[in-house]
């Protein structure tokens, strides 16, 4: 599935590489370093008896890597894949009742999005908005608990950022992505939060048009 989704993100780009000769540079890829910041998350109460478990992650770290094809000089849509790893860390407020799981995970993004630029000389600030799907896999070792699976969740993504025309083919690229989704579980009813939260993606990088 996830090799599946990667292709997808690669298609515009095959396709679009006709249409670039002929129209100018209307295309544009960039790979970008990405840091990964979750908050703190306490779950809801599923019971009397049962207490709300506790998520946080560490600070994570992976590559984002980005197509985009202009429909206008300040528009264009794009296609999103990234890979981090960091470490989720479970609790409970009754004395650690779940163990004190550890996670070690490996994230990947599929996501699509609409951006919009704002020219200003060699400054280009963009906004942009979408959504797609973000998979959590459990990696060993550095995992203490053997049952859990890969789980997949709906996102919405949000952002903008600056690039800096350094050529007329390349850009150097700041930005930051929001991503909203239901906290993970990994297959486990014992780890769920029964919450929503906002996922920091702060990146740098370089762009390059053709």
């Amino acid at each position: 599935m996830k090799k599946l989704f990667f292709l997808l993100c690669l298609l515009p780009m095959l396709a679009g590489i006709g249409f670039s000769q002929d129209k100018g540079m209307r295309e544009e890829v960039n790979l970008s370093f990405m840091g990964v910041i979750q908050p703190y998350v306490e779950g809801t109460t599923t019971g009397p008896t049962t207490p709300p478990v506790q998520q946080k992650s560490t600070l994570g770290t992976g590559l984002y890597l980005g197509y985009r094809y202009l429909l206008t000089p300040n528009g264009a849509v794009e296609a999103n894949y990234s890979y981090s790893h960091f470490t989720n860390k479970f609790t409970a407020n009754a004395g650690g009742v779940y163990g004190g799981a550890r996670i070690y995970t490996g994230m990947q993004e599929s996501t699509f999005a609409y951006v919009r630029t704002i020219p200003f000389k060699k400054f280009n600030p963009f906004l942009e908005v979408g959504g797609g799907l973000l998979y959590f896999t459990p990696i060993e070792p550095g995992t203490t608990t053997y049952d859990t699976e890969q789980t997949e969740s709906v996102t919405v993504l949000a952002g903008g950022g600056v690039a800096y025309q350094l050529s007329p083919s390349w850009d150097l690229r700041v930005q930051y992505r929001g991503q909203v989704f239901k906290t993970n579980n990994f297959g486990l009813n014992r780890l769920s939060t029964n919450r929503h939260y906002i996922m920091s993606e702060p990146a740098i990088g370089f762009a390059y048009h053709f």
